[in-house]
């Protein structure tokens, strides 16, 4: 599925679409360029989970963020990781669980460490606040019926 956001509160609007569907036990692999969207876009997740947005900070230093929420959110960022020796000193599998919504910001640092089952969001930066949202693994109708 492809969207179209031309504003940070439609990117919020369209996590927000997302993480009423999330399950626990989901992740969601978040790609896309420095300053696409992806933490404004998880805010709309954690809103959706029942987080107060403004609540959510990119966890660039923290790597690993948990929130409290039924299910729980991880949000984890791995843009400071370089391959699988320095993911392992993360934690990342002691935090990782059927029991939460887990969202990582650039996945690719992980090499082909992480599950394959996962959702998969793009992010592209088209110009100014436009940006095409790109959702694999979420059912569109499901989507549609929201």
């Amino acid at each position: 599925m492809k969207l179209l956001s031309r504003s940070p509160a439609e990117t919020e609007t369209v996590g927000w679409r997302v993480g009423r569907m999330l399950t626990a036990g989901t992740m969601v692999k978040m790609y896309g360029d420095l300053g696409a969207g992806k933490t404004t876009l998880v805010r709309g997740i954690a809103r959706g989970l029942g987080i107060p947005s403004e609540s959510v900070v990119s966890p660039s230093f923290t790597i690993i963020t948990e929130y409290e929420s039924s299910p729980r959110l991880l949000h984890i960022d791995l843009y400071r990781i370089n391959g699988s020796s320095d993911l392992e000193s993360t934690g990342i599998w002691d935090v990782i669980g059927s029991d939460a919504v887990t969202v990582i910001e650039w996945p690719e640092h992980a090499g082909d460490e992480l599950p394959e089952d996962a959702v998969v969001i793009r992010i592209e930066y088209l110009i100014d606040d436009e940006r095409t949202i790109t959702i694999e693994g979420i059912d569109e109708e499901d989507w549609h019926n929201l």
